[in-house]
């Protein structure tokens, strides 16, 4: 059975459960996911999980994303991006390069950011958008994200639409909304701001140097098989024939690295076991002495892995 991840540069204007639905037909099965959405504005990297590599998915969500953007200081939008009405417009004579470099530093880092009123976030059971949509004033709560690294490339300057465009590069934690960062951005500086285009060109180790179009997947699916794909994303254990015939059978062994050390591995961020030959066996997590398995993989022969609690 066809196992693995796909890396696709999503087109613009695709909802990202568009692709999954395209990427079942390709794939030929329904057990198809993906690792964090992106807006239908948005292109780039989205990882698509292809049956027993959906499991590996949750350990992709939480990574940090990389992104390439343009804000336009000088307009606020009902989105917060270019999809929505512009609802003001401030002048931008005003706005230095010197404050544009101040208000990215104030941002950049630990911050608590308020995520754009109509995002896929649930209030009650129903979407924020849903609401919105509806007339409703949607109000949601300020969470902690981390932006690692916020650089502006270039500063452009429209005196006829009195605007400013900033090509920048984000590279944040999971959670984040680039959109909102531009907003907050651009209300800092007095004239509102908006997310004109956004690119994602990472998740975690995956890049768009593999990324492939849906046309390009039509021809050819590119897959990233499951040891490969587990391989980059998590720490390496190589197992010894012993030990890959206990794992297999959901029995511990041996710890990999001492509890609580930066090495070991946890039920959160396991570590990804491979039997000799090079093939995935499980994920592992350190507890006390031992090791034992968060999920275990059925040696290729097409049934489900086996799901086991982690004891603390």
């Amino acid at each position: 059975m066809l196992s693995g991840l796909v890396i696709v540069d999503k087109p613009q204007g695709w909802t990202s459960h568009d692709v999954v639905g395209r990427m079942r037909r390709l794939a030929g099965t329904r057990k198809v996911g993906h690792a964090g959405t992106l807006d239908p504005m948005a292109t780039g990297v989205l990882v698509v999980g292809i049956n027993k590599a959906t499991r590996l998915l949750t350990y992709i969500v939480g990574t940090s994303k990389t992104y390439t953007a343009t804000i336009r200081l000088g307009q606020s939008t009902v989105t917060d991006d270019a999809e929505g009405d512009v609802i003001a417009a401030a002048g931008t004579s005003g706005v230095s390069e010197q404050g544009i470099h101040d208000g990215v530093a104030a941002l950049t880092g630990d911050i608590q950011q308020v995520p754009s009123s109509v995002s896929a976030i649930k209030v009650n059971g129903e979407r924020a958008y849903a609401r919105v949509r509806s007339g409703e004033d949607v109000k949601l709560a300020a969470r902690p994200v981390t932006i690692h690294r916020f650089e502006v490339h270039a500063i452009r300057r429209d005196p006829e639409a009195d605007v400013v465009d900033l090509d920048v590069t984000v590279e944040c934690s999971s959670g984040t909304y680039i959109r909102a960062l531009a907003r907050d951005l651009g209300n800092a500086l007095g004239v509102g701001g908006h997310l004109t285009a956004l690119r994602r060109t990472h998740v975690g180790p995956y890049s768009l140097d593999q990324a492939r179009t849906l046309d390009q997947l039509a021809e050819e699916l590119n897959v990233l098989e499951m040891s490969q794909a587990a391989r980059a994303l998590m720490p390496n254990r190589e197992l010894s024939a012993e030990e890959t015939t206990e794992i297999s059978f959901g029995r511990r062994i041996a710890a990999g690295a001492v509890p609580g050390s930066p090495d070991a591995a946890t039920a959160d961020h396991p570590a990804a076991a491979f039997a000799p030959d090079g093939s995935l066996v499980a994920l592992l997590a350190d507890a006390g002495s031992f090791a034992k398995p968060v999920l275990v993989f059925a040696p290729g022969n097409g049934a489900p892995p086996v799901r086991n609690p982690v004891e603390g």
